[in-house]
């Protein structure tokens, strides 16, 4: 099973997670498991950084989308950051693009932070 999940808390109110490998039918509930474990409450910001994510099909999909009733059913707010264009493109194509917060990976931003 190729993911990676890393959870850091911020403050209080605020999570940070690093998500890397492949979302799919057999990693997508490793995923769901380790969102769970994130405390949710009133007006809590959850970022998670997709940039190390290669895969990921309508399994993963679903984790998320499940991931944002439950955080929106708080009064919270999910952050999707560093999406290549093919995630992009999945959230685009279902219309989930249009209810989340995504945020598109900038290549240009990436190569300047690596120098």
């Amino acid at each position: 099973m190729n993911i990676s999940v890393e959870l850091h808390t911020l403050g209080e109110l605020h999570v940070k997670g690093i998500i890397g490998g492949e979302i799919d039918a057999f990693t997508a509930p490793i995923l769901r498991e380790k969102l769970k474990e994130i405390t949710l409450q009133d007006n809590m910001h959850v970022e998670l950084n997709l940039m190390d994510v290669s895969y990921m099909d309508s399994t993963g999909l679903g984790v998320f989308v499940g991931f944002y009733k439950s955080i929106s059913a708080a009064n919270g707010h999910m952050e999707l950051t560093g999406l290549s264009s093919r995630l992009k493109r999945l959230f685009d194509i279902t219309g989930l693009v249009e209810i989340m917060d995504i945020q598109e990976t900038d290549k240009e931003v990436k190569k300047d932070e690596t120098v």
